[in-house]
């Protein structure tokens, strides 16, 4: 899909975007929550009327055929999370070679309620030494988008506090199923 038909869907469904001002040209894109299918369909609504363009991390047994191509085509990135994969150093390799690159992940790594988030895209973040936009599908405010970017400053508990303060009231569809924005590895 094109901006201008995704961003007319977005309206008609309701839905308002939420776009910083100050777009950096790298970044790893947190989604948070994430308790629904339905957060695909709004966050490449979002994505494409932002133009970013930015490239998604998802569990590798989504890549198959015969959606793996499309999956791919969209900017899916299959990651194994049944191994240990040097994943984070893969990924600020892409960042040091690339002159703009978004990636998007869920720190909860599911839809299920989980304990915490898992460091990963802090990890990434820190090592391509990229800025973290907090990205949301909030259901109850109907909004989809970035939040803030966030440049962190490797203090875990005062990056993590930091990102909770701002996602403090945003509701996933399956608020229930949202985990508590703390670390659990």
């Amino acid at each position: 899909m094109t901006k201008a038909p995704s961003k007319m869907l977005l309206k008609l469904l309701g839905w308002r975007l939420l776009e910083p001002a100050d777009l950096p040209l790298k970044a790893v894109v947190i989604a948070y929550p994430h308790t629904s299918n339905w957060d695909f369909l709004y966050t490449m609504l979002g994505k494409t009327v932002l133009g970013q363009g930015a490239h998604w991390v998802a569990k590798d047994s989504l890549f198959r055929w015969p959606v793996a191509g499309l999956m791919r085509w969209m900017g899916g990135i299959p990651v194994n999370r049944r191994e240990r994969t040097g994943f984070v150093e893969q990924m600020a390799s892409q960042f040091a070679a690339r002159d703009h690159f978004m990636l998007a992940l869920a720190p909860e790594g599911t839809r299920s309620l989980t304990p915490g988030w898992k460091t990963g895209f802090y990890r990434i973040a820190l090592a391509a030494n990229v800025p973290v936009a907090l990205g949301c599908v909030d259901y109850a405010k109907r909004e989809v988008g970035v939040l803030a970017y966030l440049k962190l400053t490797g203090d875990e508990a005062a990056d993590i506090a930091r990102i909770a303060e701002i996602y403090a009231g945003r509701r996933g569809h399956r608020h229930e199923l949202a985990s508590p924005i703390r670390w659990i590895s």
